[in-house]
C-alpha cells in the first residue's frame, strides 16, 4: 500500500496523446515526479486534420493552463446548422455550453497545433520525456510496477498510468479482453482552407454519404468530413483516397464546391472506421490504471472522444493528489465516477449512427444530444 507525499511519488505514463499530456501536467503540478514516453518519434506533432472540442474539453484544458494559446490558435462559435444535401440551411440551433457560461460551446482547430500546445506544456512541466520507446510490464505488488522499456533500460515506479490509445498494448498485456468494435461507419477527413462564410459546423444528412460536414479550426482553415457505411480497407488503395473523397463530397453544394477543390491530394485525405468500446467492471489492475481511449472509445458524432480523455485526466489527478494512500479502492472510485458519464456518452454516440444505419427518419437525434449534453455540463 502506497502511503507517501506527492513529491516522493514516481509515476510512468504511457502514450503522449490528449489524456497522457493532460495527466503529466496535473500530476507535476502536484509534485509528482512523471516519466512519459511515447512510441513515436514525433509525438504525433503533426497528425490528423482537425477536432472539435466542445465546452467540457474546454474546461480541461483551462485547468491545464493552456486555454489562452487554445483561444487564439483554434476558432469558437456556439451554433450548428442543419443543411439538405444541396447546401440549403434548415436548421440552426445553438450549442449547449458544457464547460459553462464563461467558455465557448465549441472551438475547432487543428489537432497538430493542439498536440503542440501541449507538447510545450509537458516539456515546460520538468516531466521527463522519452520519444519512440515503448515498455512492458515485467511485476508488480501492492506497493509499485516495475518497468522494462525497449531502449533495455528499467525502473520502478508506484503508478502506471497507460494512455497507449485505442490499440492499447498495456491494455491487452494486463489480460482485459475488451477491443475496438466496428459499428459499421467510416469517415473520410481533410484539412482545406476555409471559405469565408463558413463560422460554425453545418451538418448534412442524405446524399451519398450518410452525413457530410465541416467545421472552423481558424481564422482560415477547416476540417471536412464525409462519412459512409465502412468499406474493407484493403479495397481503397491509399493513392485513391482523394478521389473517393471527392467522389463523396462532389455532391453537395452551398460551401462544398469551394472545399471540394482541395481535394486532392491522397496523403492529406484520412480513412477512419468508426469503433466502440468501453471496459467495463474497473479500469485498473494492480498498479496499473487506463485512461483515455485505451479504456473507452466512441464514433465522432457527439464530438466527445478528446473531452472524455482529458476528464479522465482530470478526474484520475484529483484523486491521485488528493489522497494520502493510492490502493485499489481509490482506483476502483475512479472507474465508478468515470463510467457514469462516459458509459451514457458512448451509447448516444453510437446509437446516433446506428438510427442512420438503420434509417430511422423520425428518431429524435437533437433530443439525445440535448440531453447528453446537458449530462456533460454537470463537472466530471
Amino acid at each position: 500500500m502506497i502511503e507517501a507525499r506527492n513529491e516522493d511519488r514516481t509515476v510512468l505514463v504511457i502514450g503522449g496523446g490528449a489524456a497522457g499530456n493532460a495527466v503529466t501536467l496535473l500530476l507535476r503540478r502536484a509534485g509528482v515526479e512523471v516519466h512519459l514516453i511515447e512510441a513515436r518519434e514525433d509525438w504525433n506533432a503533426t497528425a490528423g486534420s482537425g477536432i472539435t472540442l466542445q465546452g467540457n474539453a474546454l474546461r480541461v484544458l483551462r485547468e491545464l493552463g493552456v486555454w489562452e494559446q487554445v483561444e487564439a490558435s483554434g476558432y469558437g462559435f456556439g451554433s450548428v446548422g442543419i443543411t439538405a444535401p444541396d447546401g440549403t440551411v434548415l436548421h440552426v440551433q445553438d450549442d449547449i455550453r458544457s464547460g459553462g457560461d464563461d467558455l465557448p460551446a465549441t472551438v475547432g482547430m487543428q489537432r497538430s497545433q493542439l498536440q503542440r500546445i501541449l507538447i510545450d506544456a509537458v516539456r515546460t512541466s520538468g516531466a521527463s520525456v522519452r520519444l519512440g520507446v515503448t515498455a512492458e510490464i515485467l511485476d508488480q505488488d501492492a506497493d509499485g510496477v516495475r518497468v522494462r522499456f525497449s531502449d533495455g533500460s528499467e525502473d520502478r515506479y508506484d503508478l502506471v498510468i497507460a494512455a497507449d490509445g485505442l490499440g492499447s498494448t498495456t491494455r491487452a498485456a494486463l489480460g482485459i479482453t475488451a477491443k475496438p468494435e466496428p459499428t459499421g461507419m467510416a469517415i473520410w477527413r481533410i484539412a482545406a482552407p476555409r471559405p469565408a462564410g463558413v463560422t460554425r459546423t453545418d451538418l448534412a444528412y442524405g446524399g451519398p454519404a450518410y452525413i457530410a460536414g465541416y467545421c472552423p479550426t481558424g481564422d482560415s482553415t477547416l476540417y471536412a468530413y464525409v462519412v459512409e457505411a465502412n468499406r474493407d480497407r484493403a479495397s481503397i488503395p491509399p493513392e485513391s483516397y482523394a478521389d473517393e473523397m471527392r467522389r463523396l463530397a462532389s455532391a453537395y453544394g452551398g460551401f462544398w464546391p469551394e472545399i471540394t477543390r482541395h481535394i486532392t491530394d491522397p496523403a492529406e485525405v484520412n480513412y477512419t472506421w468508426f469503433d466502440r468500446m468501453l471496459v467495463e467492471g474497473s479500469w485498473h489492475r494492480g498498479r496499473v490504471v487506463l485512461i483515455g481511449d485505451a479504456a473507452h472509445c466512441c464514433p465522432p458524432t457527439l464530438a466527445q472522444g478528446a473531452a472524455l480523455s482529458l476528464e479522465d485526466a482530470w478526474v484520475l489527478a484529483q484523486l491521485l493528489t488528493g489522497a494520502d494512500t493510492w490502493d485499489d479502492e481509490l482506483l476502483q472510485a475512479y472507474y465508478e465516477r468515470r463510467i457514469a458519464r462516459v458509459r451514457p456518452v458512448v451509447e448516444a454516440s453510437v446509437q446516433i449512427g446506428q438510427w442512420q444505419l438503420d434509417g430511422v427518419r423520425d428518431a429524435d437525434v437533437p433530443g439525445l444530444m440535448g440531453r447528453t449534453m446537458t449530462m456533460l455540463r454537470e463537472l466530471p
